[in-house]
């Protein structure tokens, strides 16, 4: 957890929805020199802090409405803090609450160096990242459609199907007149068939689209991350993205929390009470570092030896667990450094010096590439 603590002369905490903002703005001495409701317009929300623009701070959470926010005040060189909504229980454990109080509350977080603060994704690549984002809730919408067919079949207890439905070719040729005798079912199956072939080519047409944005956006971190076994243009897009700039994490443990692949102890009296964390930090990177884990065994013999070991002490998730882990590790030094995967290095854990890698992602160093133990 990260707090803001930079002073200023003026703070002000908003309390933002869709269509109206209720701010407070402070004075450096903790005083409301102003704490009105207004609509969630850019002229109005600049023509209230314009007396209070001289090293103001503004900050709101990280709730669905905040870009317009983020990128006026980028536009505007005004300070930006993003508050983390999950970490400000000041807010949400309140006895009472309102639009009213919860905005003097962010000011005075703010004020006091107690907010703890997100990462401000940046204009440009925000926007592909949430077309990533949307892209997956496609691919899920399409897992549905092929489920619902295949347990149409068992509900009729029906022959299984030969091949796989995720494949056009294969659904081209089922034959749902012989196999399903009912029009009512056929017809089902049919409204299925004709969605699923709908979405994949809007899959197609957006991992198009995101492939070659990419290639302009980060090109050299994006063939990096696609030189590790396994991992293909989707895997590379989605871990890219959702990391975007490597040097916001100060070590590899801040970035394996962010990414879930580590959960933290709470401690207490010395002693271990508890493990805490796993719904915070990014659910898209947990995803893409499992895939990646289960994709790099089936591609390498080392992998799958590696796994065999870990799985007779830990038992299969923990082993892959482990595993993902290790990736993670192995990415965070890969972007740091700017190097392609070295199978080598990753299998035997073996340390290294300092990179003498140029520009772009390699030019903040890291520590070396530790050995994932448990």
């Amino acid at each position: 957890m990260r707090f803001y603590n930079q002073p200023h002369r003026f703070y002000c905490g908003i309390d933002l929805h869709a269509t109206s903002m209720y701010l407070c703005i402070l004075d450096h001495d903790g005083q409301i020199v102003f704490h009105q409701d207004l609509p969630t317009e850019p002229d109005v929300f600049l023509q209230a802090i314009a007396p209070y623009r001289d090293d103001l701070v503004v900050c709101c959470e990280c709730l669905f409405c905040w870009y317009w926010l983020a990128d006026l005040c980028h536009a505007q060189k005004i300070t930006f803090v993003l508050g983390h909504a999950l970490y400000m229980r000041a807010i949400s454990g309140a006895k009472t609450k309102d639009d009213k109080i919860d905005s003097e509350k962010i000011a005075r977080l703010l004020r006091g160096g107690n907010l703890p603060y997100g990462y401000v994704y940046p204009k440009g690549l925000r926007e592909t990242r949430d077309l990533l984002r949307r892209r997956m809730y496609l691919v899920r919408k399409r897992a549905e459609l092929i489920t619902h067919v295949v347990n149409t079949n068992t509900q009729y207890n029906l022959p299984p199907f030969g091949k796989k439905l995720a494949y056009a070719r294969n659904r081209q040729e089922l034959n749902i007149l012989k196999r399903f005798s009912d029009a009512s079912v056929r017809k089902n199956i049919e409204l299925d068939l004709s969605l699923l072939d709908s979405i994949d080519e809007l899959i197609n047409d957006v991992e198009l689209y995101l492939t070659r944005t990419v290639k302009v956006d980060l090109p050299q971190a994006y063939y990096l991350l696609n030189s590790i076994p396994g991992v293909g243009k989707i895997l590379a897009l989605v871990l890219l993205y959702e990391i975007h700039d490597i040097r916001r994490f100060a070590d590899e443990g801040q970035f394996l929390s962010y990414a879930r692949l580590i959960r933290p102890l709470k401690r207490s009296s010395n002693k271990v009470v508890g493990g805490g964390g796993s719904k915070i930090g990014n659910a898209y990177l947990k995803w893409a570092f499992s895939e990646a884990a289960c994709l790099l065994v089936r591609c390498s013999e080392q992998a799958k030896c590696f796994l065999a070991r870990k799985e007779n002490k830990h038992g299969k998730a923990k082993a892959l667990g482990i595993l993902a882990a290790r990736l993670g590790r192995t990415v965070y030094q890969m972007l740091r450094r700017g190097e392609a995967f070295d199978a080598q290095r990753f299998w035997n854990g073996e340390p290294r010096g300092k990179s003498t890698a140029g520009s772009g992602a390699g030019q903040a160093q890291g520590s070396t590439w530790r050995r994932a133990r448990v």
